[in-house]
């Protein structure tokens, strides 16, 4: 919403398929224009194409799990979407730490959505056998073990390597939504993520809720492509031009040889055309 509000965007409208009092009080703060008690594929359509009570949206952002973002991927064009934005994931590199704090970082990403997914990457052995005994530990009274557990074990890993430079190495070809690192010395060897997370007092819930900059991230591997969500996502840049006549004549030589060079006459003809002419 605050993106949206900072590009001067005058209609604004959210949904959320069971908004809680705290979404909804947080929304009105805000002065968001209406909100829609949706979510899911079905949401997407609707404000692709409204409907009867559902305006039509020029643009729709925000994440979502794996139906939000294939409806998103396949009514591009139709309305102008952000980017892909789920299902969520994170990445940790750690070469030591708290076992407790890694794997209950990596829970919070798991209880998200089954298709969510958490990875550890280590070189400490010990590390890696601490952490694995922590989930299991900590899924056993997690109200929201039942997905947790399904994303941990279907799309989650702790993987050894060889050095921590190695890991964030691996973390750049994964290009992460989230990734976390141990010290600010190794920000300057990240390339590709959505937002990244320092020291062992940045847990990524901080970013979900409080820490500043906009969580609306790319996942799937675009953060190679892109950051995350920001006033320029509702920015339309338009070009133009106006030439002084005696600017197109300075021009005109170099235009006409480049149409010529693509066999388009009519271009090259459309600029000799005014030459003849005073204007």
């Amino acid at each position: 919403v605050i993106p949206a509000q900072v590009a001067g965007v005058k209609t604004i409208c959210a949904c959320s398929p069971r908004p809680a009092l705290e979404t909804l009080g947080a929304a009105a703060l805000l002065n968001v224009d209406r909100f829609f008690a949706m979510g899911g594929a079905h949401a997407i359509a609707a404000f692709a194409y409204g409907t009867r009570t559902v305006p039509k949206a020029d643009r729709i952002v925000g994440p979502g799990n794996i139906y939000v973002a294939a409806a998103k991927k396949l009514l591009a064009g139709e309305v102008g979407i952000d980017f892909i934005a789920g299902p969520t994931e994170i990445l940790i590199v750690a070469r030591d730490g708290n076992p407790a704090w890694i794997a209950a970082d990596m829970l919070a990403q798991a209880e998200h959505d089954v298709d969510a997914s958490a990875v550890l990457l280590t070189p400490s052995k010990r590390l890696a056998l601490a952490v694995a005994r922590e989930i299991e530990k900590q899924l056993a009274d997690l109200p929201t073990a039942p997905v947790a557990r399904q994303a941990i074990r279907r799309n989650s890993a702790i993987i050894l390597t060889g050095s921590v430079d190695e890991a964030v190495e691996l973390a750049n070809e994964f290009a992460p939504e989230h990734l976390s690192i141990p010290e600010a010395a190794l920000l300057r060897k990240v390339r590709h993520a959505g937002s990244v997370f320092i020291g062992p007092a940045s847990p990524e819930a901080a970013g979900d809720y409080a820490s500043g900059p906009n969580h609306v991230l790319p996942t799937s591997g675009a953060a190679r492509l892109r950051g995350g969500l920001s006033a320029a996502d509702f920015v339309k840049v338009i070009s133009t031009q106006q030439l002084t006549p005696r600017a197109l004549q300075r021009l005109a030589p170099a235009i006409t040889i480049l149409a010529r060079a693509e066999g388009l006459e009519a271009h090259a003809r459309s600029v000799e055309i005014r030459r003849c002419k005073k204007s």
